[in-house]
């Protein structure tokens, strides 16, 4: 009799796994959004990098806190395309902005330009503006502005950072 109940448990079980799984996918039930089982000639499709204005309409300037735009902008996947946006010093406009990627964490929470790379000084975020892909799974990055000595970077809010998940995959049906 323990065998009997033991073997009924065990198909529950299982049952319960397979029908848990089967909710997971949004539409299981209606062929709206995702077929399952997928079709067999057809199998996940990437989903394309995107390429991503620093900043949205506002750009790359001091005083805006891209700390929150990252976060409300995320997630950011690998071969994506960061593009920094910022006006030249030119005439009138003495006001310079670069980009800096640091190699950790405590580097950046210092504004430690030290141990940073510049990816782009204050000229190249003119016109279409300066493009930083993010090439490396699981990755965290670390960008800050470097001009006058960092104090865009500790004060200017002018840092960010962002972790390049694994590109996504979705299914058709």
């Amino acid at each position: 009799m323990a065998m009997k109940f033991r073997g009924t448990m065990v198909l529950v079980v299982i049952a319960s796994v397979m029908m848990g799984t089967s909710l997971a996918f949004p539409g299981w039930n209606d062929n709206k959004g995702y077929a399952w089982p997928p079709k067999q000639d057809e199998g996940p499709a990437k989903v394309p990098p995107k390429k991503v204005i620093v900043g949205g309409s506002e750009n790359w300037h001091f005083g805006f806190d891209y700390s929150t735009w990252a976060h409300k902008s995320g997630p950011f996947y690998v071969n994506n395309t960061l593009v920094f946006k910022y006006d030249p010093p030119s005439g009138d406009n003495t006001h310079a902005d670069s980009v800096y990627v640091f190699p950790s964490f405590r580097s950046y929470m210092r504004c430690d330009l030290k141990r940073a790379t510049m990816v782009a000084n204050v000229s190249d975020g003119a016109g279409d503006g300066f493009e930083f892909t993010l090439s490396q799974k699981w990755k965290p990055y670390f960008f800050a502005c470097g001009e006058k000595g960092g104090l865009h970077c500790s004060t200017g809010k002018m840092q960010f950072s962002v972790m390049s998940l694994p590109r996504r995959r979705k299914w058709h049906g």
